[in-house]
């Protein structure tokens, strides 16, 4: 069944999930609003949707270490209220999540934050090799917005897919622990350290400086 855009708007209106969320949810259900609220509701989206709107300033700061003492994560998981911050549920995720940065190794939490020339410089590189490849000029900056949807997926926490079920992103399991928890759910930021990052090349760039000197 062919899914409109007047059944995506009704059933945003009815369960105040998002557009594309209303729109999955519909094709699962073939075209039946009923069943594609159910399956909003079942996910926790509907519910989630609901608390957007609130302020999530409890929560813990979460630490985790790595590989005997290789690698550590830092973090900020929020929610409502400190009722919620207290139980195994929260304390699982923010575990989870910092178990997840300490694998995938974003540098990002969200798009918003990725840096205006670090974006420029992988539309460039993106932009040669679509040239190189001999893409119309008309069609470059079309598939670039693919290109770059597929590297925030990779360097922005938020979406990229959950090391434990990689049918979701960081963002979909946020979402669905807040229609679990009932309360608004979010990750706020993180630091992630690797034992020796860095050094390396700080060691190349001071032998590069010392062999100028000489030459």
């Amino acid at each position: 069944m062919e899914i409109n855009a007047k059944m995506i708007a009704e059933l945003r209106a009815q369960t105040g999930a998002g557009m594309l969320d209303c729109k999955n949810a519909l094709v699962e259900a073939d075209g039946d609003a009923e069943k594609a609220g159910e399956i909003l509701r079942t996910k926790g989206i509907a519910k989630a949707a609901k608390r957007a709107g609130k302020i999530a300033a409890e929560g813990l700061v979460y630490s985790y270490i790595h590989g005997e003492g290789k690698i550590g994560v830092l973090l900020e998981l929020n929610c409502e209220t400190d009722f919620v911050a207290k139980t195994d549920g929260f304390k699982a995720l923010a575990h989870d999540i910092a178990m997840h940065i300490a694998a995938a190794n974003p540098k990002y939490l969200s798009r918003e934050e990725v840096k205006a020339e670090d974006m420029e410089k992988e539309k460039n590189i993106y932009r040669e090799q679509l040239k190189n490849e001999g893409k119309p000029v008309e069609m470059i900056e079309k598939i670039l917005e693919g290109k770059m949807g597929r590297y925030y997926s990779e360097v922005c926490v938020l979406e990229q897919p959950f090391i434990k079920d990689e049918d979701k992103t960081i963002e979909q399991l946020l979402t669905q622990k807040t229609g679990e928890m009932g309360e608004k759910t979010t990750l706020r930021r993180f630091t992630r350290y690797e034992l020796g990052e860095g050094i390396e090349k700080k060691v190349s760039d001071f032998a590069a400086e010392v062999a100028e000197q000489l030459a």
